[in-house]
């Protein structure tokens, strides 16, 4: 194992030279109960054999690469704990720029990817299970970040902070300045909801304003990327005028 993580003491960390999943492996601490799988319990892996992303998609997970998973216990409903997702992605943003040479731009893409430039350098995986109430018993936060390789056989084009010209980090400086931003941005949507979140999310939105085409599961819809609604949907103003409002779907540009 490569040098251990400094965290901030929120965090409790698991840390594995290979696993399956990390998201997997948070669930199974989850399901154990708050002793095993209390709140902040932070899974890290060198290399993942399963890694998955949104949809069941395979992730790729060599070795050089972040792969992590949080294990989270909010108090609210389902619908809302969903806005981790955008928290992540803010955390996610403010550390490639923390560690990164100066000069990069660094893009949020609905709902879940990290662009350096065009190109996706990261991705953010939310599951959970709710009781009766619609209430989480768990919620377990996935990240994977290319920071030494990246797939070149994939849709929607990808790269890592490496091929951008950035050599002198490693996972674990990425791991470091992920746990404190999302820390600073957990405790600030905790604090005052999702309206600073989506305000500073909206700020780095890629496409923004710009044509783009949504792939949903049973059809494809194009139009214009026009706002981000008050609980992380996608605003599409569609031609004719009219708006859709989509909470699920893969976004291209």
């Amino acid at each position: 194992m490569t040098r251990r993580p400094k965290l901030p003491p929120a965090y409790r960390l698991v840390a594995l030279e290979t696993v399956d999943s990390t998201n997997a492996e948070a669930k199974r601490l989850a399901a154990l109960g708050e002793d095993e799988g209390e709140d902040g319990t932070l899974v890290w892996a060198r290399q993942q054999t399963a890694g998955r992303g949104r949809r069941g998609r395979q992730w790729y997970s060599p070795e050089g690469n972040l792969h992590c998973s949080l294990i989270l216990r909010p108090e609210c409903p389902v619908e809302t704990a969903l806005q981790l997702g955008f928290v992540a992605a803010l955390a996610v943003c403010d550390a490639i720029a923390r560690v990164a040479e100066p000069g990069h731009e660094v893009w949020c893409k609905w709902p879940n990817d990290v662009l350096l430039g065009d190109r996706k350098v990261a991705g953010i995986l939310l599951e959970s299970e709710a009781n009766a109430d619609a209430m989480p018993q768990w919620v377990v936060l996935g990240v994977g970040i290319n920071v030494a390789h990246f797939p070149e056989d994939v849709e929607f084009p990808a790269t890592s902070l490496r091929e951008e010209g950035c050599r002198d980090i490693d996972e674990v400086d990425l791991l470091e300045a992920f746990a404190q931003h999302f820390l600073t941005w957990v405790n600030r949507w905790l604090d005052d909801g999702f309206v600073p979140v989506r305000k500073h999310w909206l700020q780095r939105a890629k496409g923004l304003g710009e044509a783009i085409e949504v792939r949903l599961d049973n059809e494809t819809l194009s139009g214009t990327f026009a706002d981000l609604d008050d609980d992380g949907a996608l605003i599409l103003e569609v031609e004719g005028g009219g708006r859709r409002r989509i909470t699920a779907g893969d976004v291209y540009l």
